[in-house]
C-alpha cells in the first residue's frame, strides 16, 4: 500500500508495503474522531463499494471477483470502525451475508469508543422476504436490525421479531424513506454509519442527499456484461460534486475516499 494523495511530505518512492490495521484505521477514522475517541454527535454515512475498471459493481452477482486482499483489509477496517452496517435485502441474499465477526485487533478501540463488540447489520427491506433462519438473524453478537416501512407486511414483521431482529420503521408506507434512515439509527445511538450497498440502495441514499462519504475501490479488471454501476437508479437532476480526500494504491488497485464538496 502506498499513498498517492495527499502527496506525502517526505518522499517514499514507489515501494509498496502492507499497512498495519491500526494505520488503516487511523487513515479511515470517522470525522470528529480519533483513535479511542467517541463518535461525533451528528451521524455520518459512509459508503464502501468496489468497481471494475469498466464500471461494474459486481461480476456474477457478487463483488468478491472484483476484490483483492488489500480491498478486503480495508473492507474489514471500515467494518471495525462502524457502529452499524446498512445493506439492501437483495445484497444480503446475493452476497450471503453473515453477522459481523469479532476481531481482537479492534476490541480495544471499540471499547474505548463505547461501541458494541461488533457493528450491527441493518437490512433494508420493504417486502421483508428474508430468510430469518439464517445465521445473520440467529447468531449475531448484537441483534440484526431490519429497516422497513410502517406498512410492511405484518407476517414479515412478526417473523423478524420472533427471530430476534430489531425492527426500525423509517417510512410511512411499505417502502423505506432513505432520508429517515440516518436519524432513526442515530436515535438508537448509531452515528458511525457504513453502507455496503448494493447499487440500488446506494443509489437511493445518494439521490436523497444523505451520503456523506464514498470509499471506492477501482479494480484493474474489466467484466463487460450488464452489471449495474455502484449507484443504480433514476438519473438525478444534476451531477453532485465530491472532493477526493485520500487516494491509496496497491497491486494496481486504487482506493479513493471522497466527501461531499
Amino acid at each position: 500500500m502506498r499513498r498517492l494523495f495527499p502527496v506525502p511530505s517526505e518522499p517514499t518512492g514507489d515501494t509498496e508495503r502492507e499497512w498495519e490495521l491500526a494505520e488503516l484505521a487511523d487513515a479511515y477514522a470517522y470525522p470528529g474522531t480519533a483513535a479511542g475517541a467517541g463518535a461525533a454527535g451528528t451521524p455520518w454515512l459512509r459508503a464502501n463499494m468496489v468497481s471494475s475498471m469498466d464500471g461494474a459493481a459486481h461480476h456474477g452477482g457478487r463483488s468478491r471477483p472484483l476484490s483483492n486482499a488489500a480491498d478486503m483489509r480495508i473492507f474489514g477496517v471500515l467494518r471495525g470502525l462502524a457502529d452499524v452496517v446498512i445493506v439492501g435485502a437483495e445484497t444480503v441474499r446475493e452476497e450471503r451475508y453473515r453477522p459481523a465477526r469479532r476481531r481482537a485487533e479492534f476490541a480495544e478501540r471499540r471499547a474505548a469508543a463505547g461501541q458494541t463488540t461488533v457493528p450491527a447489520i441493518a437490512v433494508v427491506s420493504a417486502s421483508l422476504h428474508l430468510d430469518f433462519s439464517l445465521p445473520l438473524f440467529t447468531e449475531p453478537d448484537v441483534p440484526t436490525l431490519v429497516i422497513t416501512g410502517a406498512k410492511a407486511p405484518h407476517s414479515g414483521l412478526v417473523a423478524a421479531r420472533e427471530a430476534g431482529a430489531e425492527v426500525v420503521t423509517a417510512g410511512d408506507e411499505a417502502g423505506v424513506d432513505p432520508r429517515r434512515i440516518k436519524p432513526e439509527l442515530a436515535r438508537r445511538g448509531y452515528t458511525r454509519l457504513l453502507t455496503e450497498g448494493g447499487p440500488r440502495l446506494l443509489g437511493q441514499l445518494a439521490a436523497a442527499g444523505v451520503v456523506d462519504e464514498v470509499c471506492l475501490t477501482i479494480s484493474p479488471r474489466f467484466t463487460v456484461g450488464t452489471a449495474p454501476r455502484v449507484m443504480s437508479g433514476p438519473e438525478i437532476e444534476a451531477p453532485v460534486d465530491m472532493e477526493l480526500t485520500d487516494l491509496l494504491a496497491e497491486s494496481g488497485f486504487l482506493f479513493g475516499r471522497y466527501r461531499l464538496a
